[in-house]
């Protein structure tokens, strides 16, 4: 993760957190206000945003009107603040894992996503170590 935050212009820290936990699985930044307590909450937020309860609902109802089963629909989610960009993925083979980049505005959103996108390749196999 920190060769992401190396690689891009703009990069403020890059996270993966736990979606069944909220745990930070690893952190790397750059900012000397990212404390614990802001990192845990950032994690906390994009758990939400991925497997919160209201989001668990809405994809319940979308699947029951499509006569399938349950399943988790969002992979990707982009916000902006007033100062910065968050871009979260889902990790395509730990379902249960997002990354988290944080950038500032300067940072472009094709680069930003790249970023992220590309992170997958250093953190999945980081991932598979943990979990074997």
């Amino acid at each position: 993760m920190a060769s992401v935050i190396d690689e891009v212009d703009g990069a403020l820290g890059c996270a993966v957190a736990d979606l069944r936990t909220g745990d930070l699985l690893g952190v790397a930044h750059r900012v000397s206000y990212f404390t614990q307590d802001y990192l845990e909450a950032v994690a906390a937020g994009a758990v939400s945003m991925f497997r919160g309860e209201t989001v668990r609902h809405v994809e319940d109802l979308i699947s029951a009107k499509r006569g399938r089963p349950t399943e988790r629909l969002i992979e990707e989610v982009q916000m902006t603040t007033r100062h910065t960009i968050h871009f979260m993925m889902i990790l395509p083979n730990h379902p249960e894992a997002v990354v988290v980049l944080i950038t500032t505005h300067d940072t472009a959103l094709g680069i930003g996503w790249a970023a992220t996108r590309g992170s997958v390749l250093q953190i999945e196999p980081i991932l598979d170590r943990l979990a074997g």
